[in-house]
């Protein structure tokens, strides 16, 4: 005999999710690194899927549709994160399919996995394949395939299970993000842990809500792979709007996906239910309340979450730091940011490299790691960036090793200084000689300018690229050829005889070698060099001795 599914059966389905992804909501946690690695996905789907237990256990309706529509609802209002809504977007769907239904069988089961599918893809704005919704829409296949052979519900959602799992597994190779942490889809985790907890219910095996939080899981990605500042968009924007007028809510979805983005929106005929990633906050609830009143809002510092969870490993591996014994008198740790940097860096013997820069300083205990990571008596520094300088400065009375700053403040006075470096001379010479090289060499830098301003007599409009001097603006324009002329005819001006050019990470080949050929234009008896540095926020580094 086939088994239906109905109110009383589907009541227990879905607390028996709850429960299995409770107790599985840590290692979703760690998990966590797409679309930030802000590590609460296992956090949010828990606390969305919980608000639809609270309404069960206190309204106890009978009925599968009235299950479902009590969980839909629930869901919706108690949605967290981006996760949280695409999971209340796949129970609504779900619900308008068996709207009407007291009970459902297994093609009927199916179909409404896959409305609910359908329905959280029309929500996201720009779907992403490797998450939960790859995982859903292939877990929901499956169920239709397998409908076609039985009416068995139990069976259907087995099937739906075992797609589930291959799809979870591909995940990792999917997304670039999850790739480089080694780790599947958190969202599309929890979803497999609710399919699971539902199938337990069917088999009379429901999961119970555990006592207390499960441990936290072996398997976790490293969010010290990923910097703070790569986190786009950085406060979570949640809100409920209690509808007053026939507005529609295209038009704020439309609005909110220029402010930001992994913007989810769902309403009914009552509220309108968001989700956004944005820098402006305010300016999304703004806009939101011509459409009625505030009902709740959520706003959280997802580079703040993130920052905590760098923290609570570094604090591990610093408990458990050795320091490394002495092998030479002399080591290097360089502060800088790209692969190409850290290349010249380490071709140039430096020991050890600081991930860092322009907008992304490392904390002593950074720079203090790397110290003691050195097998050198002596540690010289190159923070290769003044607002790096003190927080290097403060590493000296904190370890046993003997460390020198040498105060450069930028990439290139960094790479001249250790072109002066000594491995066989005194440490005296070597402090002499490097210090000296830093005034030997003028740094130009490229980059772009996050919002309109004025500064130093120029008027900048966001989006213009800049162009600094010395760390002095020298010049602002919206093509950025003119500026690399303009420097070239700075540097020609000036008689240098060597030119570095390092390339950023945003810098395309043909722009790269378009600066080379400008540079070799302008500075013909001048020795020319084009690196790609990879760095982040300049397109272009250039020194000049």
């Amino acid at each position: 005999m086939s088994l239906m599914i109905d109110g009383t059966l589907m009541r227990r389905m879905i607390i028996s999710a709850a429960a299995s992804l409770e107790m599985q909501k840590q290692h979703i946690n760690e998990l966590n690194v797409f679309p930030v690695p802000d590590g609460d996905t296992g956090t949010n789907m828990s606390m969305t899927i919980s608000a639809a237990v609270t309404e069960l256990q206190r309204g106890a309706p009978q009925e599968l549709d009235k299950v479902t529509g009590v969980t839909a609802s629930a869901l919706l209002r108690g949605a967290r994160g981006n996760s949280g809504v695409i999971l209340s977007l796949l129970f609504r769907g779900m619900s308008k399919s068996l709207k009407g239904l007291q009970q459902c069988n297994g093609l009927q089961f199916a179909q409404a996995l896959n409305e609910g599918v359908e329905a959280a893809y029309k929500a996201v704005m720009k779907p992403a394949e490797g998450t939960i919704l790859t995982v859903s829409r292939l877990a929901a296949a499956a169920a239709a395939e397998k409908a076609g052979e039985t009416d068995d519900c139990m069976t259907v959602l087995a099937a739906a299970i075992d797609m589930g799992h291959m799809a979870l597994a591909e995940t990792v190779n999917q997304n670039p993000v999850l790739k480089k942490a080694g780790v599947v889809d958190a969202g599309g985790k929890g979803w497999m842990l609710i399919l699971e907890g539902m199938l337990a219910a069917m088999k009379g095996e429901d999961v119970a809500m555990p006592t207390e939080s499960a441990a936290a899981a072996k398997d976790a990605a490293d969010f010290t792979d990923f910097a703070t500042e790569d986190i786009t968009f950085g406060y979570c924007t949640e809100f409920i709007v209690g509808r007053e007028n026939d507005k529609d809510p295209a038009n704020l979805r439309a609005f909110l996906n220029g402010l930001g983005d992994s913007l989810v929106l769902v309403d009914d005929d009552e509220i309108i239910k968001v989700h956004v990633h944005t820098n402006d906050p305010g300016v999304a609830l703004q806009e939101a309340l011509k459409y009625g009143h505030l009902v709740t809002v959520k706003i959280e510092n997802m580079r703040l979450q993130h920052t905590e969870k760098v923290l609570e490993k570094k604090d591990l591996e610093a408990q458990e730091e050795a320091i490394a014994a002495p092998e030479k008198t002399f080591g290097i740790v360089s502060v800088c940011a790209g692969e190409g940097l850290a290349a010249v860096f380490h071709d140039l013997g430096c020991d050890r490299i600081v991930s860092g820069g322009q907008t992304m300083n490392p904390s002593t205990q950074d720079i203090l790691s790397e110290i003691n990571r050195t097998p050198a008596e002596v540690v010289f520094v190159f923070p290769n960036n003044k607002n790096i300088i003190m927080a290097a400065e403060q590493t000296i009375p904190l370890t046993q090793k003997q460390v020198v700053v040498i105060p450069s403040r930028t990439v290139p006075q960094g790479v001249t200084a250790l072109l002066s470096f000594d491995p066989d001379g005194s440490l005296e010479d070597n402090i002499a000689a490097m210090t000296d090289a830093l005034s030997t060499v003028d740094t130009m830098q490229i980059t772009y300018a996050a919002r309109d301003s004025d500064f130093d007599g120029y008027a900048i409009h966001e989006g213009d690229y800049l162009a600094l001097y010395g760390g002095a603006l020298f010049g602002t324009n919206t093509d950025i050829t003119v500026l690399l002329r303009s420097l070239a005819e700075r540097v020609r001006d000036d008689d240098r005889e060597f030119i570095n050019i390092y390339s950023g990470a945003d810098t395309t080949p043909d722009l790269a070698r378009q600066a080379e050929e400008i540079f070799t234009e302008l500075c013909p008896d001048a020795e020319i060099n084009l690196v790609d540095g990879g760095q982040p926020v300049y397109y272009f580094m250039i020194s000049a001795e």
